[in-house]
Formats: C-alpha cells, sequence, structure tokens
C-alpha cells in the first residue's frame, strides 16, 4: 500500500507480445509473456549506433521478424509489437530526436509494422511501464524512475502511466547544459551531467586521470569497490552529482518512491549507494527524506516487458475509440 492509500489498479495486459529494446549499446527483445512479465526467446545484438538510422532500423526489423517466426513455430498468437527506443518519442509512436540513434524523420512504426502491428515508444517510459505492472513501483500511485546506463534518463508514472509531458520530451535529465558560477574565481563551470555521471562517462573520466584506455563502467566499478581511490573519486563525484538533480526532481514532483534501473543504475556497490545517499541529501523536506529508494526488480529485462506491454495496452485503448462498423452501429440504434 502507498503512503497516500491503496494504489489505482494497474491495467495489466494478456496474451503475448514482442518486446524490443532499442539503446547505444546494445538491441535485446524477446517473446514477453504480458500477464507474468516473463521473457522468452530473449536475443541480444549490438546497437553499432554509428551506424545510419536505417541500418540500425534494418537490425531492429530482422529481430523482430525472427521473434514472429518463433511464436509462429510455436503457435503462439500475437498481440503486437512493441519497440523502445532511447530517443524522444510523440504520442502517435513518432521518433523526433537523433541524439543517439539517427530515426527522426524515419517512419520507424510504419515500416516496422511491416513484419508484425508495432508501436513505438520512449525506453524509459517502456522501462517504468514494466515497474509499474510487475516490479519495483506495483505498491505506489505515484514514482519517479530513474534510468542510469549508457544514458541517463527519467520519467514520473502517475497512477501506472508513465507521464510523456505535451510533446514526448518529459524524460531529459541529463542532456542539456548545466551552468555555474563561482563568486570567489569567476569561473564559468558549463557540463552536460551525462558526460560526467552516466556509465560511458565513468570509463572516459577514469581513462582521462589514469591512462588506463580500453575500459567500460563495470570495470571502473570493480576497481573502485577494490579500493583504487581514482576509481572511487570518479565514481562517487558521478552518483553525487546525479543525485543532486534528482533531488531537484523530487522536490518539485513529489513522487512517494523512486525506482532506479538501467544497468549502472541497478548495479550494487558505491554508486549505487551514494546516489542514494546524494538524493536524500539534497531533499528540502527532513521528512521525505526516508522516501524508498528502490532497485528496479525487472533488470535488463524491463526495456523489454514494458516496451510489450506498451503495445498491448495501446492496443486497447485505441480500440475503445475506433468507431463501431455500420452494421454494429445500426443494430446497437435498433436495440
Amino acid at each position: 500500500m502507498s503512503s497516500t492509500g491503496q494504489h489505482a489498479a494497474r491495467k495489466v495486459p494478456s496474451g503475448f507480445a514482442i518486446g524490443i529494446d532499442v539503446g547505444g549499446t546494445k538491441i535485446a527483445g524477446g517473446l514477453v509473456d504480458l500477464a507474468k512479465g516473463s521473457v522468452a526467446h530473449p536475443r541480444r545484438v549490438p546497437s553499432r549506433t554509428e551506424r545510419s538510422g536505417m541500418a540500425v532500423l534494418a537490425d531492429v526489423k530482422a529481430l523482430l521478424a525472427e521473434l514472429v517466426d518463433a511464436a509462429r513455430d510455436e503457435g503462439v498468437p500475437l498481440v503486437g509489437a512493441g519497440v523502445g527506443v532511447a530517443e524522444l518519442v510523440d504520442a502517435r509512436g513518432g521518433v523526433f530526436s537523433g541524439y543517439r540513434i539517427a530515426w527522426n524523420g524515419i517512419d520507424v512504426q510504419g515500416l516496422l509494422s511491416e513484419v508484425i502491428e508495432t508501436r513505438v515508444e520512449a525506453d524509459v517510459r517502456a522501462a517504468a511501464l514494466a515497474e509499474a505492472i510487475h516490479g519495483a513501483g506495483r505498491p505506489f500511485r505515484h514514482f519517479l524512475y530513474l534510468s542510469v546506463g549508457t544514458g541517463i534518463s527519467t520519467t514520473l508514472v502517475q497512477d501506472g502511466k508513465p507521464y510523456p509531458g505535451s510533446r514526448g520530451a518529459a524524460l531529459v535529465l541529463a542532456n542539456g547544459p548545466t551552468t555555474f558560477h563561482c563568486p570567489a574565481c569567476g569561473t564559468d563551470s558549463r557540463y552536460i551531467l551525462e558526460d560526467f555521471a552516466s556509465g560511458p562517462a565513468l570509463a572516459a573520466r577514469y581513462a582521462e586521470a589514469t591512462g588506463a584506455s580500453g575500459l567500460d563502467a563495470e570495470e571502473v566499478l570493480r576497481r573502485a569497490e577494490a579500493g583504487d581511490a581514482m576509481a572511487r573519486s570518479v565514481v562517487e563525484s558521478a552518483a553525487t552529482a546525479l543525485g543532486s538533480a534528482v533531488g531537484l526532481l523530487v522536490n518539485s514532483l513529489d513522487p512517494e518512491a523512486i525506482v532506479i534501473g538501467g544497468g549502472l543504475g541497478s548495479a550494487p556497490g558505491r554508486y549505487r549507494e551514494v546516489l542514494a545517499a546524494s538524493v536524500r541529501a539534497h531533499l528540502w523536506q527532513d521528512d521525505v527524506r526516508t522516501m524508498p529508494v528502490l532497485t528496479a526488480e525487472l533488470g535488463t529485462n524491463a526495456g523489454i516487458v514494458g516496451a510489450a506491454a506498451t503495445m498491448a495496452l495501446r492496443k486497447r485503448e485505441e480500440s475503445r475509440f475506433r468507431p463501431a462498423p455500420p452494421q454494429a452501429r445500426g443494430a446497437a440504434a435498433s436495440n
């Protein structure tokens, strides 16, 4: 039960759908049992986002076709497919940014629907939906979902629905510039939080400080846990900076809880510990500092499950507003 009373009944979809999560590092997909939130026939390929948007889309389309064939071979009827992408997505499923994956201006939803009916959503909202239905967000009417991995993004979930904003852009937390003027030295500091606190940022900052190139965030975290002073400094400063930004969001939005997902956000250890402590330290109201700061329960499957659930729920909502065929309207009028 949430702190504000019994949470609203969740709309739990049923049946089976394909879910695909398109991120900056990997494309992951599978066949999702919507009622259970489980994933069968998991697939994973590198995103290789340095390529053109159409090249990445071709890989997604091939993966989608492969999963459709797997479902057909097992006699599993499909509701359709959902695709979550690490970009801005509007209410019609149109991708309107190309920060990592150059899909802006491409009819991604239409081209994928050539394989099977598909709906496209922002990956963070898809993952948040999965946590609301099947994961750590279930007890709460209002919670903040934070994803930390290759990128950093967030969304507010209200009564089981991730809030998209007026255009679909209500997820940008760490991509805009932050500027601070130091009155003591007169210096203007300007940085992008994602370039300081994300997974790739940890590796880049550690490499710059030590000359140890070729490492990933997981290795930097391991070295921090093992006592490497520079790795520990990089990890703790990143988590502290991100925590201050999340604290500002909590002060503004007043959620009941925070659910943290993504590869880096879900990883146990110093980054996760300092992030939670920094969030609490930057909260304005004392009694809010005890709010739950939880790890996402679905792990790396959250984006896959949420994309599939997005398809099922959107299809259900669209059917409610679809005009009835003429014969059905006539029969209703005669009753």
